[in-house]
């Protein structure tokens, strides 16, 4: 009889300490290693997938509301922004051109001339400055100003027009024309873009 107890007192110890070896050989094995998809866990892939277009993930820029991000500070084209013109008589007259972002965009005017052409014959306004202006950023109530001379020599030759057409750079795809009254066109020039109307008046 005692033999017998002993050989059923070890058989129990024996099935008692089996769960605390799969403890151990789990213990000892590295989180995720047996998972599918390369190794990695779900808790992983959850972290992965928390990029761009998420609130806490690495993408940035502006929310576009579809689950992406759009870069902030793009250029602008002549379709993002509001124009207007007026007339002005400094410097024996010239056309200011007025230039906002529309609702809801906000965009970089570059530090380059706009385009602004006259007529049929696309004569091309040439610069009114020696130096390149600053970029502009259009948002909100920030106005861009550029002031046009269409008439930049004497004498009575030259063209007569009623509008003018503005681009923000020669690759703009969409050019506006912008009605200024009748005008007489003969080697005109442009300023750069600034962010005040005093400073776009075009001096020969």
């Amino acid at each position: 009889m005692t033999v017998c107890q002993d050989s059923a007192a070890d058989a129990g110890a024996a099935q008692s300490s089996s769960p605390a070896a799969s403890d151990e050989s789990a213990a000892a094995t590295p989180s995720g290693s047996s998972a599918p998809d390369g190794g990695r866990s779900s808790a992983d892939k959850g972290s992965a997938s928390g990029g761009k277009g998420t609130e806490g993930g690495a993408g940035s820029g502006a929310d576009t509301g579809d689950g992406t991000r759009e870069a902030v500070g793009q250029s602008c084209g002549a379709n993002d922004i509001n124009w207007s013109t007026r007339s002005e008589t400094q410097a024996g007259g010239y056309i200011l051109v007025m230039a906002k972002a529309k609702s809801g965009i906000t965009c970089v005017l570059p530090a380059a001339l706009p385009t602004v052409a006259f007529g049929s014959d696309g004569t091309e306004a040439g610069p009114a400055e020696q130096s390149v202006g600053q970029p502009i950023t259009l948002s909100g109530g920030t106005t861009a100003y550029a002031g046009v001379n269409p008439k930049s020599t004497g004498g009575d030759g030259g063209k007569e027009l009623d509008s003018i057409i503005v681009a923000v750079g020669d690759s703009d795809p969409d050019p506006v024309s912008l009605s200024v009254g009748t005008i007489t066109v003969q080697d005109p020039i442009v300023t750069n873009w600034h962010t005040s109307p005093t400073d776009a008046v075009p001096f020969n």
